[in-house]
């Protein structure tokens, strides 16, 4: 079924429990008007007429949200699909050139760079799906001591080179005490996993206009504040929290034409939850660029030193 049947589908249910609830409380009422003498009968009915309205209302709520979760699964396969397909054709096409024909010592190492980088993108696709299902499977974290600032600038220098762009395209900000090193006890390679998809997110909804910049910042007790910035595409209001959900994929019109598997905010989300924190975005509305923050519970250590 397609996705506009689908959201028929929900506005037809919704219009039916609507309609259900109104007549049963319009039959309700006329009938408690009618016979109110009948006390116990009344108290009776009034009960069962409740639980009448509460199944009525939570059998719509369950048939609306099963119908957008179908939705959401046909967009991730869909996506999924795409991220696999799409680098899986361009690396063959290559090979099948060079097979064929004789190719130029520089054409051929573009031919090189394009399917490295096609099959970064195909491992990335997997990563991220693998580490979806392994961070919602896992509550515990590790027990490993992590710097942030390492997490943080690694991330930064692995999309530098992934994206092909420029230094002062990706600022980095740290707000800490002068050699102190923000350590969080965790899993390294989930907070790398996290980290990673914030600033992949912002460099590619930036469009032509990349200025991203990554923070760094201690906030009061035992927490830090990581943040990356970007002047982008942007989030509508009603949007901002439920971009975190699994498969979720914003429906602004630029935000379409970005590829992905609605999975990186989902992972987002998980890791800091797990390190004993919190995820959310803020932006202005669409077309301003947004923030996304995470909070972690840390250590801050002097002397660089973790």
């Amino acid at each position: 079924m397609t996705m506009p049947g689908r959201r028929r589908q929900a506005i037809f249910f919704t219009v039916l429990g609507i309609v259900l609830v109104t007549l049963a409380v319009t039959l309700q009422v006329g009938w408690s008007v009618l016979n109110w003498r009948f006390g116990v009968l009344f108290v009776l009915g009034t009960i069962l007429f409740l639980l009448l309205i509460a199944g009525v209302v939570l059998n719509t709520i369950f048939l609306v949200r099963e119908i957008r979760k179908n939705e959401q699964h046909d967009a991730f396969l869909n996506a999924v699909t795409h991220e696999l397909k799409t680098p899986v054709a361009s690396i063959k096409l290559y090979l099948e050139t060079l097979q064929r024909r004789e190719i130029a010592p520089d054409k051929r190492k573009d031919f090189y760079r394009i399917m490295t980088d096609d099959s970064n993108r195909l491992l990335g696709t997997i990563e991220q799906v693998l580490e979806a299902s392994r961070v919602g499977s896992r509550n515990r974290r590790g027990e490993q001591d992590v710097s942030l600032v390492d997490v943080m600038t690694e991330c930064v220098e692995v999309a530098k080179q992934r994206h092909h762009i420029e230094d002062e395209r990706v600022h980095i900000e740290k707000r800490l005490p002068t050699g102190d090193k923000a350590v969080v006890r965790g899993e390294g390679q989930e907070l790398k996993s996290a980290v990673s998809n914030l600033i992949e997110n912002a460099i590619k909804y930036s469009g032509g206009n990349v200025k991203v910049s990554v923070e760094l910042e201690r906030m009061n007790g035992r927490r830090v504040a990581l943040r990356v910035r970007d002047q982008g595409a942007g989030i509508a209001e009603a949007e901002l929290k439920r971009i975190f959900g699994r498969f979720y994929r914003s429906s602004g019109v630029a935000t379409q034409k970005v590829k992905g598997t609605g999975l990186g905010l989902f992972i987002v989300k998980a890791v800091a939850k797990k390190h004993g924190g919190r995820a959310y975005a803020e932006s202005a509305g669409n077309g301003l660029g947004s923030t996304f923050t995470m909070e972690l519970e840390s250590e801050f250590r002097a002397g660089g030193t973790v």
